[in-house]
This record gives structure tokens, C-alpha cells and sequence, in this order.
């Protein structure tokens, strides 16, 4: 029975928070929406539930409703452990879901926020947040294409968004140990602060900070980006952690037998970081990239997926033997300003970015169909839009999280629908070194073959419980 339910406000959120409770021995499956929660049983054998309430971009009462949505839901399958799931690099109106969420679970509830994720090496001091050491707003984030970030010192970014009290507790309080760090925390309650900042600056503090949240028997929002999250829910749950490194290197040296299968990205991040990472991945030829003319998809969406299909049957007929199939839109020439194309061609805000990821989806949906699934050995997308139309393409609604490439880079099974278990990865656009997506196209590789495994055991057992 689930203990656990986080609300993210994307896809990509989802999964990440996801993928460390799994990692953690915590078996947990990401819903794409609230709706989903009550349409399949087998969500009943997971410790943690994720649902997505795909709210970043979305004006601010419409993403109230939402995660007041999801986070109901939650409540009602008797979870006692909630969570707020927030991206590393502040996007979204955090402060009204924030909000929101407490709201549903009423008064009694205080939120804790710990923005940091030191494995990513994404921390907060002082109130100031800190990417790979550069101020936030110095980062690429300032001219995020949907929700930019114009705010470095975080208790100002949220007392703007919300209607709480905001408070802060300091790096030298956390660091002084959680008897200094349980007084500062009631202190900062006495004033009546509902949302707390806590500075952290490693995976030690984040320790310290669930220590004194669990010693304080308070109920806790954890807000955060799934440091915090993790740390209370092993504090919380039994955990059953299997060690699969032997599986691994198995089929690290077995996969190369698969030489007419495989990986299909869909690349709709549209950042530098995403640009330069495929540049890499495409100097090996075995990875062929079809560019999709974006303005196309936007104004003659019908026959341009007509066109793309075309084009891209035509590398795979020319390259039978390749290892992946990048399909993207923006890695070549200069980046499409999509608000400035919404207002040129007399859009609504945000419908350029939804007709090229939605065109993406269906791209990939009939790409599969038209190889066969058999011939696809995983899904790689970057991108939380990307990845949620190319799952409702695929009529995927739950998917369960297994591990991570790097964090950020999440690994994962379809739980539902034609393609259930198919591996995927998905990525945030601002995240990995140049080489990641080389490792994630093997790694897919790998996790096919692991499937095929775990599908002729499955199998065994059944047959011999037959008899």
C-alpha cells in the first residue's frame, strides 16, 4: 500500500524523485495524472506514488486547481508522507503549489523547503541558489523559453509566489546539528513562518535536516527537489534494496548481439547543453539525426509528421544497423523563439510548444508502429513536454522508475498500454556532461536485454507453477 505521494509539476519532476526512492529500496511508480490513480490496480503494490500535475507552465489559479487535485487524490489512498517535488532550477510557480497543497492538508502541515540537490551539485546557502557554483540567475534558466527565473535570493522568489509566511534558516544552524537545527526550526514556526527555507550544501545536511524534522514529529511538506524527499522516506518506510551490479556487467558484454535493434530519441529541449550532447553522440555514425523543420510542424503539422516519417524510414532503409535515431527540431541553426512565433502567427501563449511536442509524439508513435516494437530497444526524451506527448501517444499513463544514468537522467518501464515495459530515459535539458547521451543510448541497449531476461523468468515461473 502506498505511504508515500509526491506532487510534480512536470513529467521529467516526476520521474527524477521517482528514481531516488527506487534507488533507496522504495518501489515507486510516476502517474501521469490524478485521474490515472484510481484506474489501475496494480499501482496498490507500490510504497511511493508520483503524480504529475503538469502545471509549470500554467497560470497560476489553474495550477492551484491542479495540484489540489492531485494532492486529494493522494489523500485518499491513505498516503501520510506528501511531498512537493520542485525542479533544481526554481521554474514554476512553486509558491502557489505550494500553497495549494497545503491547503488540502490543512493547518496542522508545515512546509520545508530544502532546494538543493548536491549530487547534481545544485545547492542553496545563505538563501542564494548556487548551479555547478554559478548564481542561479546567471545560469540559462534567466532566458528559459516558457518559465524564466529573474529571482537568485529564494525566500524573496517565494514569498512572491505565495500567500504564506516565509522563513529561512541558515547554513550555520544546519551545520551545528540537529539539536541547533530542531530550535532554530521552532523558532522559525513560533513566528509564524508555514513555509521554511533550509539552507543546504551537501547530501550530510540534508541528513542532518530529516533527522530533526523526524525528531520533531512535525507534519512535514517536504518541498524540494528529492534530496529531502529520499532522506524522510527511508526514515519512514522498509526498504529493499537488491543489488543488480552483476546483472549489469552481464549484459554490458551481451547487448552488442542486438545489432538490429534500436534507440529512438526525441529530442524537444532546445537548450545548449542538449545541442552540444547530441553534436557528440552524432560524430559516431551509427547515430543518425533527421531534423524536423519546426515552423512546418506548427503550420502544416499533417504533412509535415507525413514528411518527417518519410525522411526518417529513408536513414533507416540507408543505415539499417543503426544504433540510434535522433529525431529533434532544434539542434541546427539558431533557436526558435516560440513566445515571438506565438505572437507572430497569432497564437496563444505556449500553443507553438505544444502542436511540435505533440507532432513529436505522433511521430514517434508511428515511427514505432511502422518498424515494430520489436526492432526498438528503448525510448530516450528529453524534456518533460516531449516525454508526456510521446507517452500519451503511446497510450502509456503509469510508469514505474528503476534507477538513474547520472542524476536527472532517469530510467524506467512503461507499466501500461501496447509497449509495457519498454525501457525509457528521460533527461532534463540542463542537465549531464557532453558524453551522457552516449552512455544513456548503451544503457538502453542494456536495459532491453535485461527485459528480455526478466520476460523468459517470468515466463519459466509461470509454466512451472502450471505444472
Amino acid at each position: 500500500m502506498p505511504v508515500i505521494g509526491a506532487v510534480a509539476d512536470d513529467l521529467t519532476g516526476a520521474t527524477t524523485v521517482g528514481v531516488l526512492l527506487s534507488r533507496s529500496g522504495i518501489k515507486t511508480a510516476a502517474i501521469f495524472s490524478d485521474s490515472n490513480l484510481n484506474d489501475n490496480s496494480d499501482l496498490a503494490k507500490y510504497d511511493g506514488l508520483i503524480v504529475s500535475s503538469d502545471s509549470r507552465s500554467l497560470p497560476k489559479d489553474q495550477a492551484y486547481v491542479e495540484v489540489a487535485k492531485a494532492t486529494k487524490s493522494l489523500q485518499t489512498l491513505g498516503i501520510t508522507q506528501f511531498s512537493k517535488r520542485t525542479d533544481t532550477t526554481l521554474r514554476g510557480g512553486i509558491g502557489v503549489e505550494i500553497d495549494a497543497m497545503l491547503d488540502v492538508l490543512g493547518d496542522e502541515y508545515v512546509a520545508v523547503m530544502v532546494p538543493s540537490m548536491p549530487k547534481s551539485r545544485r545547492i542553496m546557502v545563505g538563501g542564494f541558489s548556487l548551479i555547478e557554483g554559478v548564481p542561479l540567475i546567471r545560469t540559462q534558466v534567466f532566458n528559459d523559453v516558457k518559465t524564466p527565473v529573474r529571482e537568485n535570493y529564494i525566500p524573496r522568489l517565494i514569498s512572491e509566489q505565495s500567500q504564506q509566511q516565509v522563513g529561512l534558516v541558515t547554513i550555520d544552524s544546519v551545520m551545528a546539528g540537529v539539536e541547533d537545527l530542531k530550535q532554530a526550526l521552532n523558532v522559525a514556526r513560533a513566528k509564524g513562518d508555514r513555509i521554511i527555507l533550509v539552507d543546504a550544501v551537501s547530501e550530510d545536511d540534508v541528513e542532518v535536516i530529516a533527522d530533526a524534522l523526524v525528531e520533531l514529529q512535525w507534519k512535514v511538506l517536504s518541498v524540494d527537489p528529492g534530496a529531502l524527499t529520499e532522506k524522510l522516506a527511508l526514515r519512514h518506510c522498509d526498504t529493499h534494496q537488491t543489488d543488480d551490479s552483476n546483472a549489469d556487467l552481464q549484459v554490458t558484454t551481451r547487448h552488442r548481439s542486438q545489432d538490429n535493434k534500436m534507440v529512438i530519441i526525441a529530442a524537444g529541449s532546445a537548450t545548449e547543453v542538449t545541442k552540444k550532447q547530441m553534436e557528440v553522440l552524432c560524430s559516431d555514425k551509427r547515430n543518425q539525426r533527421v531534423h524536423l523543420n519546426a515552423i512546418d510542424l506548427i503550420l502544416n503539422t499533417d504533412e509535415a509528421i507525413r514528411d518527417a516519417l518519410d525522411d526518417i524510414m529513408a536513414v533507416i532503409k540507408k543505415h539499417p544497423k543503426a544504433k540510434s535515431i535522433i529525431i529533434e527540431t532544434a539542434l541546427k541553426g539558431r533557436r526558435l523563439d516560440l513566445n515571438k512565433t506565438d505572437h507572430k502567427y497569432n497564437l496563444a501563449l505556449g500553443e507553438c510548444s505544444k502542436r511540435i511536442n505533440v507532432a513529436l509524439g505522433e511521430i514517434v508513435g508511428q515511427l514505432i508502429q511502422r518498424v515494430g516494437k520489436e526492432k526498438v530497444a528503448g525510448l530516450y526524451m528529453t524534456g518533460g513536454d516531449t516525454m508526456v506527448n510521446v507517452c500519451e501517444r503511446l497510450h502509456v499513463h503509469c510508469i514505474e522508475l528503476i534507477d538513474y544514468v547520472i542524476p536527472q537522467t532517469d530510467i524506467g518501464r512503461f507499466i501500461d498500454g501496447e509497449y509495457k515495459d519498454m525501457p525509457f530515459i528521460c533527461k532534463g535539458g540542463m542537465t549531464g556532461n557532453d558524453h551522457i547521451v552516449t552512455e544513456i543510448v548503451e544503457r538502453l541497449f542494456n536495459e532491453s536485454l535485461r527485459g528480455k531476461t526478466h520476460e523468459k523468468e517470468s515466463s519459466r515461473g509461470k509454466l512451472e507453477n502450471a505444472c
